[in-house]
């Protein structure tokens, strides 16, 4: 029997939209009647962000979305640096992310740099978990993350203009143009941010002049400067036809911080990392009463280039070293969705990739010239079948098919079940099973010197069951989430050593890895009083990630040990109350320690890395004038002053601040 039902999300809006101030405030609230979950979610497990945490600071890129609202570990190599993710134990290429359909994942190093995309360029994130994944795409041995945008809804020209300023002479402007029509919208994002990033820091790893123990130091060679431009245009032909064009171009320069244990001249040495990155995305979507087809089409073009320069003795810099890397990807794909009854969803799939990679190194004087050039072709099937036999019960079954240059892996397939225990507060019990695979990197089979081309595909067993609930009241929801898994990865892909003079590095199938754990989330809304509202969202997950693989020599002490810088226990939580126009934000995530070598010792103080806590606030007032919305907003990072690393000898900033304001015109808006 159908009924409607609030989500926690819209709950949460239908109080805001009862403690406006005026009409100008309010939310279009869409009540959605729903029976059960959705037949293409059945079985699996998965986090859908909320728009409010992609909307929470201007300055947040999506690795400090992801850290402070998933139980995903982000390991960030400092502000401004790269951050990548590890689900549930994996390494940061097992984790797939599509943003609009289009794989974002690098074909060169199999993995996605986060803090290089802006929360405020998503207007949708979803993460998919263990075999959740392969309903997205293949390889995503630990999971996968869609990122999406989407039309605009709001009619006529409208205006929304973020100006940030922050510690460490850090700038962020924000500016978004919307225009549309009942037909044709059209979407413009732009930001800019720019920082000296030199923030003193204790170096608990030297000691410095005059023996001082533990010296106070500056991050050195750390400024950087991103500029992201987004354009996208939707056009409605009928109520059967849209199209949509999506196209984003990166431009970032970051210097490479120097490191704790660095005694280097500053003034001596400079390493720098540019990237310049376009990806567009085209789409036709055709939908008739029991189908919906999909047509996408698209091209990726990226430009890394890394430059060192050092002081060869003639009191100048001069560059020593060059490393330039181009990537050309085309992309195309074809989707189907046949929904024949309310007891079937039926979907088919089919997308290829056609890679073409240029890497290039020289030293000073060019007098060593190593890279590579090659193409790949990549492709992929995929078919999905759900069914629910009675309505507590549901069934699925996926299967992939996946090809790389001449090679095809075995099949993908994923089975998914669910049965609705408690219909009254939506228990639910659910279950699922894949076996994964993922098949290497050009680097992994071209880097020169180091590529191995005899590469096997790492290989992934995953089962996992859990449970869901929620109670939704008038004025109170409440949902949550209890996941169990189980992983077997064989052929895991690792960089050792080669060589009697371990010149250079070589990627291997040398680890077998047995990942476990248990992931919880929930979420609450509810209205306290009138005018007063309460939100929280919070996240825990206990991972065990060991190495399995046979003992390389007698002193071996790595078999049954945790894998290197992956935290058994990670948690966030954040905390939103308001009142009226006024709004007050926690936010906390925390990561157990982490050990940097292979055998976990703890003899030495870099050998490990400690528990983590972190702690930001936000307190934001919003005005209403007669000729716009205004907004301010100020925060506190790392409230507690906190001294920590994320990755050994990375500083990382103490307590710190920003302040934003906001403007939304009034002129021209239309309801």
């Amino acid at each position: 029997m159908k009924r409607t039902i609030l989500t926690v999300g819209q709950l949460l809006l239908t109080l805001l939209t009862a403690s406006a101030q005026t009409p100008d405030h309010g939310y279009d609230l869409d009540v959605v009647t729903v029976s059960g979950r959705k037949l293409s979610e059945m079985g699996t497990t998965r986090t859908q962000l909320d728009s409010s945490a992609l909307r929470e600071n201007v300055i947040h890129s999506m690795a400090d979305v992801l850290a402070q609202n998933t139980s995903i570990f982000i390991k960030s190599y400092g502000r401004g640096t790269l951050a990548t993710a590890s689900f549930r134990g994996t390494a940061p290429s097992h984790t797939q992310v599509q943003w609009n359909g289009m794989a974002v994942n690098s074909p060169m190093l199999g993995m996605v740099d986060f803090s290089l995309i802006p929360s405020y360029f998503i207007d949708n994130a979803t993460v998919y978990h263990g075999a959740g994944s392969v309903g997205v795409t293949g390889g995503g041995l630990g999971g996968a993350i869609t990122l999406e945008t989407k039309a605009p809804k709001q009619r006529g020209f409208n205006l929304n203009f973020i100006q940030g300023i922050s510690s460490f002479d850090t700038y962020d402007e924000f500016l978004h143009l919307t225009y549309g029509t009942d037909r044709f919208q059209t979407s413009t994002r732009f930001c800019f941010v720019t920082s000296d990033n030199d923030f003193k820091y204790r170096n608990f790893d030297k000691i410095g002049e005059n023996n001082e123990l533990y010296p106070i130091e500056r991050n050195k060679n750390c400024e950087f400067q991103d500029w992201h431009l987004m354009q996208e245009f939707f056009y409605k032909k009928d109520d059967r036809n849209r199209f949509g064009l999506s196209a984003w171009f990166m431009n970032s320069q970051r210097g490479i911080p120097m490191l704790s244990v660095d005694y280097r001249d500053e003034n001596r040495s400079k390493d720098l990392q540019g990237e310049k990155t376009l990806r567009v995305v085209g789409n036709w979507k055709h939908t008739t009463d029991r189908i919906l087809m999909e047509t996408r089409v698209g091209y990726t073009y990226s430009d890394m280039l890394y430059r060192l320069w050092n002081d060869m003795g003639t009191e100048e810099l001069s560059e020593s070293l060059h490393a330039a890397s181009k990537i050309h990807t085309g992309y195309g794909s074809f989707e189907i969705q046949y929904t024949p009854s309310e007891k079937w969803y039926i979907t088919g799939s089919a997308s290829a990739y056609l890679h073409a990679v240029k890497s290039s190194n020289k030293t000073a004087n060019d007098t060593i010239k190593e890279g590579y050039y090659h193409t790949r072709v990549e492709t992929s099937l995929y078919a999905s079948v759900r069914y629910r036999p009675h309505p507590r019960i549901g069934l699925g079954v996926d299967l992939r098919e996946e090809s790389y240059g001449d090679k095809i892996t075995p099949p993908i397939p994923a089975a998914f079940v669910d049965f609705t225990l408690w219909p009254k507060y939506d228990v639910v019990l659910k279950g699922s099973f894949t076996r994964n695979y993922r098949y290497p990197s050009m680097n992994d089979l071209y880097f020169q010197p180091g590529g191995n081309d005899s590469l096997q595909t790492e290989k992934g067993y995953t089962y996992e069951g859990g449970v869901t609930f929620g109670i939704h009241r008038k004025k109170f929801a409440f949902t949550g989430e209890g996941t169990a898994y189980n992983s077997m990865f064989r052929d895991w892909i690792l960089w050792m050593p080669k060589g009697e003079n371990k010149g250079y590095w070589t990627p291997c199938n040398v680890k077998k890895v047995h990942s476990y754990g248990v992931e919880l989330q929930g979420k609450l809304a509810v209205q306290l009083a009138p005018n007063w509202n309460l939100f929280m969202d919070a996240h825990w997950a206990w991972t065990r990630s060991l190495n399995m693989d046979d003992p390389k020599g007698w002193t071996d002490g790595s078999i049954g040990k945790q894998l290197v810088y992956i935290p058994e226990f990670s948690s966030s939580i954040t905390g939103r109350i308001s009142w009226k126009s006024w709004s007050f934000s926690y936010k906390y995530h925390h990561y157990s320690e982490r050990y940097t070598t292979s055998s976990n010792e703890k003899a030495y103080r870099l050998y490990y890395i400690g528990p983590y806590y972190m702690s930001d606030i936000y307190l934001e007032k919003s005005l209403s004038l007669r000729f716009a919305d205004l907004s301010l907003k100020v925060c506190v990072y790392n409230l507690f002053n906190e001294d920590y690393v994320s990755v050994l000898s990375r500083p990382m900033a103490k307590r710190n601040y920003s302040l934003f304001i906001g403007i939304t015109p009034k002129w021209g808006r239309k309801k």
